[in-house]
């Protein structure tokens, strides 16, 4: 069995694998890891040049009938790895193959859980995606620490038994990348960071878009009121109350009554805050589930 597999989604990629794909079966061979390629649906013929590679000892290709979604695909990669570490780097041929060996090395030396390719050091992309990170970036702190700086790199490292532990909470479309970092983080896992070097696209087009940004955002929601629900509605449900007693007590205070506003913000305040006490206990729940069958496998 290999030491390591590399994971690569590929979702009409026709014209970046035919450059690509020849040079990635060379380097898997001669390291002797395994290569699971992911067809997610392509309309190209992206699973016509993957088969051509197909029976050979290392490499495995699945396809998806229709398009599932990036994170799907690497989902499904992830099921089928069976080494102890595994590799998911996109199918567009913008990674730089050498700098597996590297990220590799990293996780290795002080048996990081998980190892992400840093590409923030380029300092190459358009000003418009760099905003939109940015952006996701902030609103991921503000629900939970996150020490990780490239959060949605597709380029991460990790140990296999991890990833299948928590492919289940994450999604199947492009927020796949931001959420399974934070799981990480949550989780109080060993993370890294190492500088990789990000070739530009030459053929092909990017899938990433606007409606992509707004998807991860309420991911990364979803996943803070998973792991820590009360840190959502615990802030919600003070203010409520706060504004409620600010709003209403001058107006006792002054004789004229109550006011049905205030009492109207501090019901509201209230009522968050039963509603963030039950996600608490769903929240242990579906965690214990997941515990458990991880166990089970």
């Amino acid at each position: 069995m290999s030491e390591l597999s590399i994971v690569i989604p590929i979702y009409n990629e026709s014209d970046s694998l035919k450059a690509f794909l020849p040079q990635l079966v060379d380097f898997a061979q001669a390291h002797n890891w395994s290569l699971i390629l992911v067809d997610d649906g392509s309309k190209d013929d992206s699973l016509t040049q993957l088969k051509n590679f197909e029976n050979q000892n290392t490499i495995k290709v699945i396809s998806h009938q229709i398009n599932r979604g990036y994170g799907a695909a690497i989902k499904t990669g992830i099921k089928a790895v069976e080494s102890p570490w595994l590799v998911t780097i996109d199918g567009d041929g913008q990674h730089n193959l050498e700098d597996i060996i590297k990220v590799f090395e990293v996780a290795k030396t002080d048996d990081f859980d998980l190892v992400i390719g840093n590409r923030n050091h380029e300092g190459k992309e358009d000003s418009f995606r760099k905003a939109g990170k940015g952006i996701i970036k902030s609103f991921a702190k503000l629900l939970m620490p996150m020490p990780i700086e490239d959060l949605n790199s597709g380029f991460k490292l990790y140990k296999t038994a991890l990833a299948k532990k928590y492919a289940p909470l994450t999604p199947d479309s492009m927020a796949y990348s931001d959420v399974i970092s934070l799981v990480f983080v949550s989780q109080g896992h060993k993370i890294a960071e190492t500088p990789i070097t990000v070739n530009p696209r030459k053929l092909g087009k990017s899938t990433i878009n606007i409606n992509t940004a707004f998807d991860t955002l309420l991911q990364i929601l979803n996943i803070a009121i998973l792991f820590n629900p009360l840190k959502v509605f615990v802030p919600i449900a003070l203010l409520c109350i706060f504004v409620g007693f600010a709003w209403g007590l001058p107006i006792v205070i002054s004789g004229r009554g109550v006011s049905v506003g205030a009492m109207l913000a501090i019901v509201v305040g209230v009522i968050v805050f039963s509603i963030g006490l039950i996600a608490h206990q769903l929240s242990a729940l579906r965690l214990q589930l997941v515990n458990s069958d991880y166990h089970e496998k």
